[in-house]
């Protein structure tokens, strides 16, 4: 389930990319067998990166690109407010649905600006404001799962806030429509979320429709995501220095 776009990233052979609180891997395993070149996953939970790393074997090693530049993968467990690279080391940073779990996300901004090269692509995703303030008027207990959201992120303001560390935003966009009712029916019966047939229900539908993709309900998402896409995607470039 890929929220961020990869294509525009622009991934060019050699290039260093990170995916920072990267899961179980969804985004990191497509980069690295969509291009050659040397991503590395970072995350705080040690078995969330023992499953990207697994999650490396399933399939053969890609082919070399064009170039010669191979496919390298790396899995690291780091704190997004202290990250363990020199300043300017990657091309590109993806960081989707990982800045609404810390509380000093500000810190990890920073240390997000200080990795990434000049002219270099920061994809970021959050829950989208509306969908998510539905999810904490229906379940008090959603918000205080152990590593759960720490706050409801509003999109202007945390554009403002990136550009403020000197990104320039560049696009935007929603992901998700059909996911936001399968988290509202989680919350409403939060005690029978596993068990109720409705919710166990809708999930078998989701799986289907992220192993198919059949086309009817790929559009009717590309439709509904402006209005109640659950994640708010944001682009934006590092600027040279002056």
């Amino acid at each position: 389930m890929l929220t961020i776009d990869l294509h525009a990233l622009d991934l060019r052979g050699g290039q260093r990319v990170l995916d920072l609180g990267c899961g179980q891997g969804r985004h990191i395993h497509n980069i690295y067998h969509r291009a050659p070149v040397h991503v590395i996953g970072v995350d705080l939970n040690m078995e969330d990166a023992s499953a990207t790393r697994d999650g490396l074997t399933y399939f053969p090693p890609p082919s070399p690109g064009a170039q010669g530049f191979e496919h390298i993968a790396h899995i690291a467990v780091a704190d997004a407010t202290q990250l363990p690279f020199t300043d300017a080391a990657f091309d590109a940073i993806i960081c989707s649905e990982v800045l609404e779990h810390i509380v000093d996300y500000k810190k990890a901004l920073q240390e997000i600006t200080r990795i990434l090269k000049p002219g270099g692509v920061f994809a970021l995703s959050v829950p989208r404001s509306w969908p998510e303030w539905v999810c904490w008027r229906l379940s008090k207990n959603y918000a205080k799962e152990p590593g759960g959201h720490v706050r409801i992120f509003n999109a202007r303001a945390l554009k403002a806030q990136v550009e403020t560390c000197g990104l320039a935003f560049t696009r935007r966009h929603w992901a998700h429509a059909l996911h936001a009712p399968y988290w509202w029916l989680k919350c409403l019966f939060w005690s029978r979320r596993d068990t109720l047939w409705l919710i166990r229900l809708y999930h078998k539908v989701l799986v289907w429709d992220l192993s198919r993709r059949p086309w009817i309900t790929r559009r009717l998402e590309t439709m509904l995501n402006p209005l109640m896409g659950k994640s708010v995607v944001l682009y934006f470039q590092k600027e040279a220095p002056v």
